[in-house]
């Protein structure tokens, strides 16, 4: 009987690790984010990973490069995730044509990793959502691949699962 108890008990803690790690919860804002250039003093990396959807720069809530060829925003999650999907708050057109990556690898600074997406156009102050089907990555760049830009970020939203699960779940 102790081992059929135990045996379920486990079960269940699984269980209930299983789904508080469903992607319901942006794992960016635990991440570390960098990018090309800054803009000026309140346009840094960190500002599009700060949970603030507001998309006016001057108030500090978005991340800004300078213009400059090939300009690119990273955020590190710290561990590799199955990225389920990603969503981007934008203020303007500075991010159309940019490529959306996923990956492990820092080649590049990240930007050769594989695409999820590209990002066609995001109304101005709008949020878009690209799904990434699972993709596996510690990674998450924002890339203007061969552009002379400025790359403009208000807010990244990542939503995924971590790509190995520490439970042993029957």
């Amino acid at each position: 009987m102790g081992l059929l108890h135990s045996a379920a008990l486990l079960w269940i803690l699984c269980t209930a690790a299983a789904e508080d790690s469903m992607p319901t919860r942006n794992i960016a804002l635990h991440g570390r984010a960098t990018q090309s250039t800054v803009y000026s003093g309140t346009t840094s990396a960190i500002n599009a990973i700060d949970g603030n959807l507001d998309t006016d720069y001057s108030r500090g809530s978005c991340s800004w490069t300078t213009a400059e060829v090939s300009p690119w925003w990273r955020v590190d999650l710290l561990r590799p995730y199955k990225i389920s999907q990603i969503a981007i708050t934008n203020s303007g057109a500075w991010l159309d044509g940019a490529k959306l990556l996923v990956g492990n690898s820092l080649e590049n600074n990240g930007n050769s990793n594989p695409i999820c997406a590209e990002i066609n156009s995001i109304p101005d102050g709008g949020t878009k959502t690209f799904q990434c089907n699972y993709m596996v990555g510690r990674y998450v760049n924002i890339f203007l691949e061969e552009k002379h830009n400025y790359l403009q970020v208000c807010e990244v939203e990542i939503f995924g699962v971590p790509e190995s699960n520490e439970c042993l779940c029957f």
